[in-house]
């Protein structure tokens, strides 16, 4: 198994210069964080703070290729009422759109950035009846149809946008319990986790019913994180609270996982599948490590279980893990107030 080792600890300049790993230090604990998607703006990620209090911080960093510094722009900083639970760019590689951000929160807010501002395009309040709302806990954006994002929130819906009309298409009750995470597997299929154990999916063309694809073994386990395969869409990866294995599914075969992973040491946070590859993961957690997998082999029984092929030891537990869809070589974490970025 190949390991990435942190070139700071070498100490030599010319180490650092050629590094495969760059590192961000930011004025406060960083938990949502995400790649930017437009072709023109290689190494750009959104950053958002971990405060506890109602003004949180947004910032938009980009690596200087010349320099090997991650740099913050001060016009792109912005702040954000409460902590952001996930940040994500539009998906539009081929800068046809305007450059927005979205973040999740109390409510859903599209950001507008400009050459020297970000501004707010707007505000989507799911819930009509009150001016309170159940806070989202994680959105996904459509990459086949970039008008929709899917929102999750802790009043058990889940709530499909049209975000240029600003209007909800649908919102349903997607599970008996909070929902923790949404992924979107195609133009009109998502799917869902939530603390009630359950892993569904959804199609809008048939809103009455909904699939389980897997419910955890024992009752009441929360599941939180959810990755669906982009380059093959029959896989999906689930996260149990508090636990150290990561659970891949097959959908066509509900209920039982095709494999598990079982490398990590303690609770694992953050998965993303490859968005170039159909076979490989890269998973991380609360071991400060990064892990990826190859699974191709993910049919037949390994003895002891599947190892890594790759492991990244970070400086702190690994709250947060995007892989770069433009630049699919890079990987960037999050660890305390650190973002680094990865060659992988």
């Amino acid at each position: 198994m190949g390991t990435i080792s942190d070139p700071t600890l070498d100490g030599s300049e010319e180490q650092q210069k050629r590094s495969e790993i760059y590192t961000y230090e930011a004025p406060w604990h960083i938990y949502a964080m995400n790649w930017s998607v437009r072709r023109d703006k290689k190494y750009r990620l959104a950053i958002a703070s971990l405060l506890e209090q109602y003004p949180n911080r947004v910032e938009i960093v980009q690596l200087d290729d010349s320099t090997g510094e991650i740099r913050s722009d001060p016009n792109l900083s912005f702040e954000h009422p409460y902590p952001p639970t996930k940040t994500i760019f539009i998906p539009d590689k081929e800068c046809q759109k305007p450059d927005l951000l979205a973040t999740s929160g109390d409510f859903l807010r599209v950001w507008r950035i400009a050459d020297d501002r970000v501004e707010l395009n707007s505000l989507l309040n799911g819930n009509k009846n009150s001016e309170f709302c159940g806070p989202l806990t994680s959105f996904d954006w459509n990459e086949a149809e970039p008008k929709r994002i899917g929102t999750s929130s802790i009043d058990t819906t889940c709530t499909i946008w049209d975000i240029e009309r600003e209007t909800v298409d649908t919102q349903l009750i997607a599970h008996d319990k909070e929902v923790y995470d949404i992924a979107w597997g195609g133009v009109g299929v998502f799917a869902s986790v939530s603390a009630d154990g359950s892993v569904r999916v959804f199609d809008l063309r048939d809103k009455e019913h909904s699939t389980i694809i897997y419910e955890s073994s024992e009752p009441d386990t929360p599941l939180v994180r959810l990755g669906w395969n982009k380059q093959d869409p029959r896989y999906m990866a689930t996260i149990i609270m508090d636990s150290a294995k990561v659970v891949v599914l097959d959908i066509r075969f509900p209920t039982l996982p095709v494999v598990e992973l079982q490398r990590h040491q303690a609770s694992v946070n953050a998965i993303a599948w490859a968005p170039h590859s159909s076979c490989h993961i890269c998973t991380a957690g609360d071991d400060s490590q990064a892990l990826i997998w190859d699974l191709s082999s993910m049919g037949q029984p390994v003895e002891g279980g599947l190892d890594p092929i790759l492991a990244y030891t970070a400086g702190a537990e690994i709250e947060q893990l995007q892989w770069s869809s433009t630049q699919p070589d890079w990987v960037a974490i999050a660890f305390s107030t650190k973002l680094q970025i990865l060659r992988v």
